[in-house]
């Protein structure tokens, strides 16, 4: 029986509400992605080329410290990531999230939430991190419906 796993980072609490619809639509077990140092309002300030956030992402290589790991990775065979859209690509914490979990044979279907933005180059800046294979990725507004996320979780988990 194939079992799921929805990790998330949220910086604002909208990516935890639709990753909390989204397991409970496929019945996954939650995870969420801690940054070892919470992002505080000034961090997430994207108008300030000196914000954390800012400073973060315009280094790619930029893979800032998240807090524990997911126990009992290896009873999942699909692994739902999800995060909000920075700068059309996924927060770099998302790497070294991916980079910390071995998802060797495991699907991965990424998840974004954003206001308008779209996946932009989000993908192709985590392939290289993941060892999983990404089947999907999408991006959900704030208010995502379970129609939504159902239609798009059938299509991951076929």
């Amino acid at each position: 029986m194939s079992k799921s796993l929805v990790a998330y980072f949220s910086a604002t609490g909208t990516t935890a509400k639709v990753a909390a619809k989204l397991a409970g639509i496929v019945s996954a077990d939650l995870y969420e992605i801690k940054p070892a140092q919470p992002y505080t309002d000034a961090d997430l300030n994207w108008g300030n080329k000196n914000s954390r956030s800012s400073v973060e992402m315009s280094d790619k290589t930029s893979r800032p410290a998240i807090v524990g790991q997911v126990k009992g990775l290896e009873q999942y065979d699909t692994v739902f990531v999800g995060f909000p859209i920075w700068w059309y690509v996924a927060p770099t914490l998302i790497n070294t999230f991916l980079e910390a979990h071995n998802l060797e044979g495991k699907k991965v279907a990424l998840f974004a939430t954003s206001g308008g933005s779209g996946m932009g180059n989000t993908v192709s800046g985590l392939k290289g991190s993941c060892t999983g294979t990404i089947v999907e990725a999408k991006r959900f507004s704030a208010n995502a419906t379970e129609k939504e996320l159902k239609s798009w979780a059938e299509k991951v988990l076929k």
